[in-house]
Formats: C-alpha cells, structure tokens, sequence
C-alpha cells in the first residue's frame, strides 16, 4: 500500500513539473509570417528580418523568393501566404478583386482589403560579367550589334523579363533580336544574374538593386528614359493569413524607417506616401 502511494505522489510532482515547464513554452511559442517576396528582395528582406528579431522576438519571418508569376501561381492554388510582395503591379492586379476587369478577368479575391500599398521602386540596368567587356558593350541598343551574341532576360512572366521586354519593343529592336535568336530567357531576375556572372552571356537585364547587391557584376547602362512603365512593387496582406495581427504589425515595420534604410542600402527608392 505504502509503495502505491509513494507512486502516486512521484507521478503527481512529475506531472506538475511538466506543467511548469510547458507553460513558458506555450506562452512564448514563436508566431510566424510567410511572406513571398519578389527574388529581388531577397537581399533586403532577409536584412529586415534580422532587424524586426530585435523588434518582436517572438515572430518568425519565412520567407519565399522567386519569380513574382511563380509566387502568384502558388498564392492561387493555396499555397500558406500572409504577405506578398511582387516586383511588378501586373501580378498583385491578378489577385486583387478592386483591380479593373481586364487586370483581373477572373475577379480572383485574395488580398485583405485596406492592405495593398506601394513598398519600394527599382530601375532596370544592363550588366556584364564583373571585369569582362571586351566588346565595349554600353548601351541597350547594343544588342542589335556584333558586340553581343547572346543576352539573358526574365521570361514573359517575371516582371523583369516584361520590361525588358517593353525596353525593347519601344525601341524597336524586340523582334530583330528573336529573329536573330539572341536571347536566353531565365526564370527570375536571379538566374538572369547568374549567367551573365559565369559569363554565360554577353550581358543581361536586372535590376538595379541586383546588381548593386553581386559582386560579380559591372552596371554598363541604365535603361533609356520612359522606355518603360514605372517599376514599383506592391505589397499586400492575404484574406487567409493564419495570424493578421502578426502580418499587420511586419506590414508596419516595413513601412517604418529602419525598414526603408535597408532598402535605400541596396539601391530601392521609397515612393512618396
């Protein structure tokens, strides 16, 4: 009987030590935030989510980077998103049930409503291998000449691959160099800068803060003025985010001056409130 319960009262202190120590545990579980963010992000957002640690300690940034078609895609077919940023307004549009008919045939409704805003602004630039220019490459135009035998450029569905694609097309030479099979396509702006740092390619097409942020790269040129659309990057909250309050207070942070210095290191403008 004595032997009983003495088994009894070690199972009860072991019972409510466990519950001692549970409580912190559950108390301070870490809360996350999937955000997907454009691949030229990736620099900046990872500085940022370093910097938020010492703002809310208890929140876990994870984030996905690709292609902001790509992004879109997995957004629609369920993929556990609380934040998307896109690098172009084109695939924030096809989400966005207040964006016009012809933006959103498909009247998809992904965003929480109140949330989409402007975060930052980028340029496109022509880069080359860091240190290897031999043909003197130096202008967009130069893509039409012998100086260069191949370029790589984003495919049609990543914003970067859209405007170069609109660079070339408003001057004139977007159909010569298909014809003359010029062209590699990448599938993010990444992969773009990649091959012409292997030296792949004669040149390609990034963006500013790409290539600010690649020590393999040099800048030859900037794209021709009004060449192309505004390149602003859109971020929003989704519907089913599994915490909004969490994805409202990193929304905040990335609104707020620590955030925007990250971004003005690495070459983002941050558009006018």
């Amino acid at each position: 009987m004595k032997v009983l319960k003495r088994f009894a009262y070690v199972m009860a202190v072991l019972l409510l030590c466990a519950a001692v120590f549970a409580a912190p545990q559950q108390a301070f579980a870490a809360k996350e935030v999937t955000v997907f963010a454009a691949a030229s992000m990736t620099e900046s957002m990872n500085q940022i989510a370093e910097l938020y640690k010492k703002v809310a300690p208890d929140v876990k940034i994870v984030y996905n980077f690709d292609s902001s078609g790509t992004l879109k895609t997995q957004i629609e077919q369920g993929a556990d998103c609380d934040v998307f940023i896109s690098a172009g307004q084109k695939q924030m549009n096809e989400l966005d049930v207040k964006a016009d008919e012809k933006a959103n045939p498909k009247k998809a409704d992904f965003l929480m409503e109140g949330t989409r805003f402007n975060i930052v602004a980028n340029q496109v630039v022509m880069i080359v291998p860091k240190g290897v220019n031999p043909k003197d490459i130096n202008d967009f135009k130069d893509v039409a000449t012998d100086k260069v035998k191949l370029i790589a450029l984003g495919n049609s569905d990543v914003p970067v691959g859209q405007y170069s694609e609109e660079i070339y097309k408003n001057l004139g030479l977007w159909e010569q160099i298909n014809k003359e099979s010029k062209i590699t396509f990448a599938s993010n702006v990444k992969e773009v800068l990649s091959q012409v740092a292997a030296g792949a390619v004669d040149c390609g097409i990034v963006y500013g803060t790409d290539a600010a942020t690649s020590k393999a790269v040099d800048v030859v040129a900037k794209a021709p003025a009004d060449s192309h659309k505004p390149i602003v990057y859109p971020a929003a909250i989704m519907k089913k985010a599994k915490d909004a309050d969490a994805a409202k207070a990193f929304i905040a942070f990335l609104k707020g001056p620590e955030a925007s210095a990250a971004f003005e290191a690495v070459g983002f403008v941050i558009p006018a409130k």
